[in-house]
C-alpha cells in the first residue's frame, strides 16, 4: 500500500471546499486527518474561553462527518513542530498537507515546519482555503499594501472571480492502521463552571450548522441586508462570522452562493443584490491583508502617533463596561448579549467599542482582549482592525472625533427598544420614550416600571457630553505632541 499522507486540520474544520484535503486525497494514498491542540503555537493570542467552547463542539462534529466517510480524526496535544514529525514517523507518512494561516506567530512557525519536514524527506504542501485572495497578491499600483478599504475593494473586484468551491468528498481512503489519539475531552476545552448555556442555545457549531445558517441568510436576509444589517433588534445579518473563523464554511462557498442568489433574483442587469454583503466579506479580507503586512498591530497602533495617547487606567469603569453595567442601556445590552451568546451585532460592537475608548478613555487594547476572550468569532485580524478602526488609530480608521452617542445610536437602530428590553430586562417595562435614557424619566414613570436607578439599574458611569469633550481634548493634545 502507498505510504499515507497526513492532513492537518487547523481553522478549516470542514470537508467541503477544503483545498489541502482535496490535494491529499488526489495523491491516491490513505489520508490520516489530524488535529493538534497547541495554544503555545498561537504566541500571545491563545484561544479564549468562548472559542475553546466552539472548538470542542466543532471537532466533535467534524469527527462524526469523517466517520461517515470511513475515516476518523486523530487528536494530539503539543507544539506542531514536535507533533507533525512524530506522527509522520509513527504512521510512515510520506506527505503532509495543510491550509495556510496568516497570524504572525503562525506564519513564522509554519515556514520553519515546512523546512524541517522537507529535510526529513517528506513532501509538504500548504494551500489557501480561508481567504478569497492571498494577502500578498493584492497590492497598490506602487506595490505596497493597501491601508484604505475602498481601493482595496475595487482591486479585489478587478481580480478574476474566485474559483468555484470543491464538493465534499464522499469517502476518504483509510490507512491500514490508525495512530493513537487522545479523547477530545482531554483537551479540556469546555468550561469547568457551566457558564455556556447561552452559547448552547444560540449556536450549532460545525459544518452542517454553517450551511444551514447560509441558507437561512440567503432566504431571509441577503436581499434586505443593506437596511437590516444595522438593526440589532432584527435578525438581519448572516451570523456566519464564527463559522468563517473556524473554517466550517469557506469564503468561496459564501461568495458563489450569494452571486448565484443575485443572478436568480436581480430583476435587471446591473442590480447590486448581494453586493453590500460581499463588500463585508472583502472587509474581512482587508483585515487579514493588514495583519499579514503589519504584524505588530494586534498590540500596537498602525498610526504611531497614538502610542502617546493619554489612555486612562480605570478598573472599576472597565469592569462596569465588561459586565453591562454602564447605565447606558444600549451599551449594556450589547455587552450582555456578548457574555450570554459569545457574539454581538456589529452595529452594537461599534457603539460599545466607542464607549470604551472615547467615553471612558480606556485603551482599545483592553477592549480587544475582552472581545478576544468572549467572542466565538474572535479572529485576530478582524478583532484588531475593528478596534483600531473605532479608536481612530488604524487603517481606514474612523476619525477620532467621531464619537458614537449611545442614546442616538439606540433610538436610530433600536427604535422600539426590542433589543434593549431583551438584554436589559430590568428596564423592560419602561415606555419606549424613556427606555434609552432612563435617567431623564420622571420618578413616577420609573416607579411604575419597577426601576430604581442606582439600585436595580445603575446610573450612567459618565456623562456622555462631558466625556466627548475630554476625548477631543486628549486627541488635540496628541496631535500637538506629534507636531513638536
Amino acid at each position: 500500500m502507498t505510504a499515507p499522507s497526513l492532513f492537518w486540520f487547523r481553522n478549516d474544520l470542514r470537508l467541503t471546499d477544503n483545498p489541502a484535503l482535496a490535494a491529499a486525497i488526489a495523491r491516491g494514498a490513505p489520508v490520516i486527518p489530524v488535529f493538534i491542540w497547541a495554544p503555545e503555537d498561537e504566541g500571545d493570542w491563545p484561544a479564549g474561553g468562548a472559542t475553546r467552547w466552539w472548538q470542542h463542539h466543532s471537532l466533535a462534529e467534524l469527527d462524526s462527518r469523517l466517520r461517515v466517510c470511513g475515516s476518523r480524526l486523530t487528536i494530539r496535544r503539543g507544539p506542531a513542530s514536535q507533533i507533525v514529525p512524530e506522527l509522520a514517523r509513527e504512521t510512515g507518512a510520506q506527505a503532509v498537507f495543510w491550509n495556510r494561516r496568516y497570524e504572525p506567530a503562525l506564519t513564522a512557525s509554519d515556514a520553519q515546519l515546512k523546512t524541517d519536514l522537507k529535510r526529513l524527506g517528506l513532501e509538504v504542501e500548504s494551500h489557501a482555503a480561508n481567504l478569497l485572495f492571498e494577502p500578498w497578491t493584492i497590492q497598490t499600483g506602487g506595490g505596497t499594501p493597501f491601508q484604505v478599504f475602498t481601493p482595496f475593494w475595487r482591486k479585489c473586484l478587478a481580480q478574476p472571480e474566485p474559483a468555484l468551491p470543491h464538493p465534499a468528498p464522499q469517502a476518504l481512503p483509510a490507512p491500514a492502521k490508525w495512530p493513537t489519539t487522545i479523547p477530545l475531552d482531554q483537551l479540556e476545552l469546555l468550561p469547568r463552571i457551566p457558564w455556556d448555556s447561552g452559547l448552547r442555545q444560540a449556536w450549532r457549531p460545525g459544518e452542517a450548522g454553517a450551511l444551514d445558517e447560509l441558507q437561512r441568510f440567503l432566504k431571509q436576509g441577503v436581499a434586505d441586508y443593506p437596511v437590516e444589517r444595522d438593526r440589532p433588534d432584527h435578525v438581519g445579518t448572516s451570523r456566519l462570522s464564527p463559522y468563517l473563523h473556524f473554517g466550517e464554511i469557506g469564503p468561496r462557498q459564501i461568495w458563489h452562493a450569494v452571486r448565484e442568489f443575485a443572478r436568480r433574483t436581480a430583476p435587471r442587469e446591473g442590480d447590486t443584490v448581494g453586493e453590500p454583503y460581499l463588500r463585508q466579506l472583502v472587509w474581512r479580507e482587508f483585515a487579514f491583508h493588514l495583519l499579514y503586512h503589519f504584524p505588530q498591530t494586534p498590540t500596537a497602533p498602525l498610526r504611531e502617533a497614538f502610542n502617546a495617547f493619554p489612555w486612562q487606567t480605570n478598573r472599576r469603569a472597565l469592569q462596569a463596561w465588561q459586565r453591562g453595567q454602564t447605565g447606558y442601556p444600549y451599551i449594556d445590552a450589547g455587552m450582555r448579549e456578548l457574555w450570554h451568546t459569545g457574539w454581538m451585532h456589529n452595529r452594537v460592537r461599534m457603539a460599545t467599542a466607542s464607549f470604551l475608548v472615547k467615553d471612558l478613555l480606556i485603551s482599545w487594547q483592553e477592549g480587544a482582549r475582552w472581545f478576544w476572550d468572549t467572542l466565538v468569532d474572535a479572529d485576530l485580524a478582524n478583532n484588531t482592525l475593528g478596534w483600531q478602526w473605532t479608536a481612530g488609530c488604524g487603517a481606514d480608521a474612523a476619525p477620532y472625533f467621531r464619537v458614537f452617542n449611545p442614546v442616538t445610536q439606540a433610538t436610530k437602530f433600536d427604535p422600539e427598544g426590542v433589543y434593549v428590553r431583551r438584554w436589559v430586562p430590568e428596564l423592560a417595562k419602561l415606555p419606549t420614550k424613556w427606555l434609552h435614557q432612563p435617567w431623564d424619566a420622571p420618578r413616577s414613570v420609573l416607579a411604575d416600571a419597577g426601576v430604581s436607578l442606582g439600585k436595580n439599574y445603575p446610573r450612567p458611569i459618565v456623562d456622555h457630553a462631558e466625556a466627548r469633550t475630554l476625548a477631543l481634548e486628549a486627541l488635540a493634545q496628541t496631535q500637538r505632541d506629534k507636531a513638536r
